[in-house]
């Protein structure tokens, strides 16, 4: 794949996402975070599962196999941390908010890169750091304490997706997208199943309304887009991609627009115009290079 193509990939990727947020949201109504999870993650696995197993079987000897056991385990644990924060706080965030915190994770990739990879982060980021700042806090009204529960735990999981970016950067020069991806979801969904068993309850009735938002997130949003992250990610950096995908949050924010009617004040947009700027500076030495 050529780096232009590995844009559009991720471009499509990001919109794709932005919609989800809606689903996320009106799933919500009808289940639970962790049954919403796990269903999202049967979907992904199973419609996943042919073009993963004949990878698996293509992979290598065992110590490949095992280490490449290992990618798909730590990234699937920081997909489930992430998911689970941002899905139990779309309970009470608005998906505009949810979309333009979760960009959050643009600015930290660089900062997790550093400490995972060793890569020394530019003068650039610590602005972009503050203007991120600056933004979450006119998102919140002028004030974090403004900002509602699920705000702050959507806030939270940006450092759980951007530590998911480097690990997919990581893992995907193997070149076995669909068994990366398929085993992730069998991690978050043996999670996600267990809390579902210890603190919510199977509903027949709840998952049958929430069905078509359920289908949409598990097919497209989980099974589809993360094959192609991986695939997109072997022609160009994990922090240059981040600044593609990080348009997720202007297409969750036109999509809550259009389909809930939701509204900012200028002070949001302000902090949402801030927080968006910080994910295109982080990296701009870079593409001036």
């Amino acid at each position: 794949m050529t780096r232009a193509r590995a844009n559009l990939v991720l471009l499509a990727c990001a919109a794709v996402w932005g919609l989800a947020f809606v689903c996320q949201k009106r799933a919500m109504v009808h289940l639970g975070p962790f049954l919403f999870i796990a269903l999202r993650s049967l979907l992904a696995c199973t419609a996943l599962a042919p073009l993963a197993l004949r990878e698996w079987r293509q992979s290598g000897g065992p110590e490949h196999q095992s280490r490449f056991l290992r990618r798909s385990l730590y990234a699937g644990l920081a997909f489930f941390g992430g998911a689970a924060l941002q899905q139990a706080g779309l309970v009470t965030s608005t998906v505009t908010n949810a979309g333009f915190l979760t960009a959050l994770y643009v600015v930290i990739t660089p900062l997790l890169a550093w400490l995972v990879l060793g890569q020394r982060p530019a003068l650039w980021v610590w602005l972009a750091v503050a203007l991120s700042f600056g933004g979450t806090w006119l998102l919140g009204g002028g004030g974090l304490a403004a900002l509602s529960p699920g705000d702050l735990l959507v806030a939270a999981s940006a450092a759980l997706w951007a530590l998911h970016v480097v690990l997919v950067g990581q893992a995907a020069g193997s070149g076995h997208a669909a068994a990366f991806t398929a085993l992730q979801f069998v991690v978050v969904g043996l999670l996600a199943g267990a809390a579902t068993l210890i603190w919510e309850s199977l509903d027949l009735a709840a998952i049958q309304r929430a069905a078509p938002d359920v289908l949409y997130v598990g097919l497209l949003s989980s099974a589809l887009t993360f094959t192609l992250l991986a695939v997109a990610l072997r022609a160009t950096r994990p922090a240059e991609a981040s600044v593609l995908l990080s348009t997720e949050s202007l297409f969750a924010a036109l999509a809550a627009f259009v389909l809930l009617g939701e509204r900012l004040p200028m002070i949001g947009w302000a902090g949402a115009a801030l927080i968006f700027t910080a994910t295109l500076v982080v990296h701009l030495p870079a593409r001036r290079r």
